[in-house]
């Protein structure tokens, strides 16, 4: 029966995952085609459905599971992800977390996000603002196809605008809110195999110290935020001080904003 499948994969799953658990569970629900609450609730006492084991299998390969079930959550959206899109991660909420503090009863109307990927960041946020606007862009048209269908999917594709491009270079602002969710990690750092074998390098690794993208976009932010607009860089928890010093080289001021774990996660530019 599903509950000691659920057991056993568990077990399993230990030796590649910190979630095992919820791993576990997920793979399940889309084995049934359900949701995992639907697992939980009604589901354990029933047969394990036989595409299970496969799905097990790869999990077990380290295949990533948003890879695996092809969808990921993030704050209030579901988003499809699969090969050479970056799977949106939680941390990556602090920069929407963010943006509802700046914007505090004055919505922001337009919205670029550089390096959107699945649309993640972008999508969320417009998910917060329905009369807002928005302009994803990335280098990579397999990732923009992922985009492009989570927003129709999400009924934002008359509001979500999404074209390849080399970061800013090229856009025409002014925007009231900038996203980006850069590469960050240098060249030569370790990574778990699920990230470092499955997921794009060029959403991944940035030069020899990892600030190869922030010196490519900090220096566009002045002409294109308004009056009173915000930029949100997520960047990696032992970065805050270099990219701090990029952000003022252009004249503008960075705020440091952190996770829940209380980790400097991004940095607020204005």
């Amino acid at each position: 029966m599903i509950r000691r499948a659920l057991a056993d994969a568990t077990r399993e799953l230990e030796r590649v995952s910190d979630t095992p658990r919820l791993d576990a569970e997920l793979l399940m629900a889309h084995a049934l085609a359900a949701s995992r609450d639907r697992l939980l609730l009604g589901h354990l006492d029933d047969p394990v459905p036989p595409p299970f084991a496969e799905l097990l299998a790869r999990r077990l390969r380290h295949e990533p599971v948003a890879y695996i079930t092809g969808t990921r959550a993030f704050w209030t959206i579901d988003l499809h992800v699969g090969p050479g899109a970056l799977i949106p991660r939680p941390d990556s909420e602090t920069l929407i977390e963010a943006a509802v503090a700046h914007f505090d009863g004055r919505p922001p109307t337009r919205i670029l996000d550089l390096g959107t990927g699945p649309g993640t960041l972008l999508l969320a946020a417009l998910a917060e603002w329905p009369e807002a606007q928005g302009l994803g862009i990335d280098r990579s048209e397999t990732a923009l196809g992922y985009a492009r269908r989570n927003a129709a999917d999400l009924g934002m594709a008359d509001r979500a605008c999404f074209a390849l491009g080399d970061w800013a270079r090229g856009v025409v602002g002014p925007f009231d809110l900038i996203l980006a969710n850069p590469p960050y990690i240098a060249t030569h750092e370790p990574l778990p195999p699920d990230v470092r074998e499955y997921e794009p390098h060029a959403a991944l690794f940035a030069g020899a110290d990892g600030l190869d993208a922030y010196r490519a976009i900090i220096p566009d932010l002045p002409g294109l935020l308004t009056a009173g607009g915000t930029a949100l860089l997520e960047i990696g928890w032992t970065q805050a001080d270099p990219v701090l010093s990029l952000v003022r080289i252009t004249g503008l001021v960075g705020v440091l904003k952190y996770d829940l774990e209380g980790r400097a996660r991004a940095l607020a530019v204005s």
